[in-house]
């Protein structure tokens, strides 16, 4: 007998594609209303959109192939500057109608609360937007343009009111890594749900951009380590810096943080959970990788994903130099696109991490149970009103805290009980977890 639609949900939402994309950014134009001195896609301003940018068809042809390579996976929704295409909300809504988590990641200067209106209707989940100091003249020199700080600041507030959950972009610099602390008590108590501390490449515009150094680049992880494990209501999360695993495991062994642990969050996941579309079809690992994989004009995202041999390289690597020897090169691997973009060199050592192997065994990330256990029909949907970047980390603890116990179904009240255990009395920030009663 064939799945009911609400049983093909539970069981994709129960058993998900080990190998599946996790994360899927979408360069909608290479169109800004900005001149970041350190964008990786060189965005052109405003009256210089790309002639060759993908239309709303093969927008929409390319999410459907996304939708059936990986059903859980968050779209990303970026560009330049996504919200200067008219038809994004068009967008947006065919790819929330396949069932994708949708975010579009913004600058902020033109998300108005009719705009954001239109957004929260065509299904968008959430916003990321960027604030690179709290300094609003450090800001404005580094995205371009005077009073950028301030309109970003205005479309907070517009998404706090209109209860759009929210995330705020960091980009940790030699001038700009100082700022760390404030903007993780920033991002809490402006009300985001998450704090992603980016460690550019230096590509794109960003080759005359200074670059952080190894040692700030160290301290920085450090500090968003400690202020990922101390806050409870916050996610911070450190973004193009796969060293954090290493961190992590070193402040705190028993902290299920890392792929030792089964998370998977932290490290590079470029090619093996994660792809890149620009404007004009180029699929690419990651921004910062210009190899490309292949070309939704000429093939199917699915066939690029499964065949790609500069894919295939990634999630089979055969690393170099420090990387090559290293303990954490299981579970950190370093990032790729940095000898990448250097020496040409995919499987370089990655010349910003300073820690030298120590010759010990190499650390080994837990792979996924064989047995899956079955989920009560309650906990089922509880779980499909996840957002899809929690959901297979909350998936994942759920059973593991079931099988510690010796049972063979998660139910809601185990859910319950681990949202508790995270995030106290308070809960969590509206948009991540579903409320009591829901």
């Amino acid at each position: 007998m064939p799945l009911s639609p609400r049983a093909r949900t539970c069981a994709r939402l129960i058993m998900p594609n080990p190998s599946a994309p996790y994360l899927v950014a979408l360069n909608l134009t290479e169109r800004c209303n900005l001149g970041c001195e350190h964008c990786y896609l060189d965005a052109k301003v405003m009256k210089e959109g790309a002639v060759d940018e993908l239309t709303t068809a093969e927008i929409k042809t390319l999410l459907d192939s996304i939708a059936e390579t990986g059903p859980e996976a968050m779209v990303v929704l970026t560009g330049g500057e996504p919200l200067l295409r008219r038809d994004i909300e068009e967008i947006a809504a065919h790819a929330s109608g396949l069932g994708l988590m949708v975010v579009v990641g913004s600058n902020g200067l033109l998300l108005t609360p009719q705009r954001i209106a239109g957004l929260q209707k065509a299904g968008v989940a959430g916003v990321g937007l960027s604030v690179d100091s709290l300094d609003p003249a450090r800001h404005d020199a580094f995205r371009g343009r005077k009073g950028a700080w301030q309109k970003t600041m205005t479309s907070i507030d517009a998404c706090v009111t209109a209860g759009l959950p929210f995330q705020i972009h960091f980009s940790a610099t030699d001038e700009t890594a100082d700022e760390i602390d404030d903007m993780v008590a920033f991002a809490r108590d402006a009300g985001a749900l998450v704090l992603n501390v980016f460690f550019m490449v230096c590509t794109g515009r960003g080759e005359k951009y200074s670059n952080i150094s190894p040692e700030k680049y160290e301290n920085v992880l450090r500090r968003v380590a400690h202020a990922a494990r101390r806050e409870k209501r916050l996610m911070v999360r450190a973004k193009c810096a796969p060293h954090f695993k290493r961190i992590a495991t070193e402040v705190d062994p028993d902290w299920p943080i890392t792929a030792a642990h089964g998370y998977d969050a932290g490290g590079c996941i470029a090619g093996t959970h994660y792809a890149r579309v620009t404007p004009n079809g180029t699929v690419t690992a990651c921004p910062y990788m210009e190899t490309a994989a292949g070309s939704v004009r000429q093939s199917s995202f699915a066939d690029i994903w499964q065949n790609s041999s500069h894919f295939k390289a990634l999630r089979a690597p055969k690393l170099e130099g420090r990387c090559g020897v290293c303990e954490f090169q299981k579970l950190c691997g370093g990032c790729r696109a940095r000898p990448l973009a250097r020496d040409g060199n995919l499987m370089g050592e990655d010349f910003l991490c300073s820690y030298q192997p120590q010759g010990g065994a190499v650390i080994v990330p837990l792979g996924p149970h064989a047995a899956t256990l079955s989920w009560a029909d309650e906990a089922s949907a509880h779980l499909s009103r996840i957002p899809g970047f929690v959901r297979r980390m909350v998936r994942r603890r759920a059973e593991d805290h079931v099988r510690g116990q010796g049972r063979a179904e998660v139910t809601v009240a185990d859910l319950k009980y681990l949202k508790q255990k995270r995030f106290g009395d308070a809960g969590p920030p509206a948009g991540i977890l579903p409320d009591k009663g829901r």
